[in-house]
């Protein structure tokens, strides 16, 4: 799964950059909208293809963390 899901997060974070380069340059505002919808998308899909490749939970503990040491 993981071996499948690379190129593909590379791929969406190649879009990602290219959008955001794109938008530092000139554009009309039809331009601009497209380019950020298509911004969005793509992070979009980088975000849910990483969850699928990478599923780790971190759960926060409220109980004190015992060190063993000495009272």
């Amino acid at each position: 799964m993981l071996n499948e899901s690379l190129p593909q997060i590379r791929l969406h974070r190649n879009n990602i950059h290219r959008y955001r380069r794109l938008l530092k340059t000139r554009l009309t505002e039809i331009e601009r909208q497209y380019i950020e919808r298509r911004l969005a998308e793509e992070q979009s899909a980088l975000d849910s293809l990483a969850a699928a490749a990478f599923p780790v939970s971190i759960f926060a503990s409220k109980a004190p963390i015992d060190t063993g040491a000495a009272q």
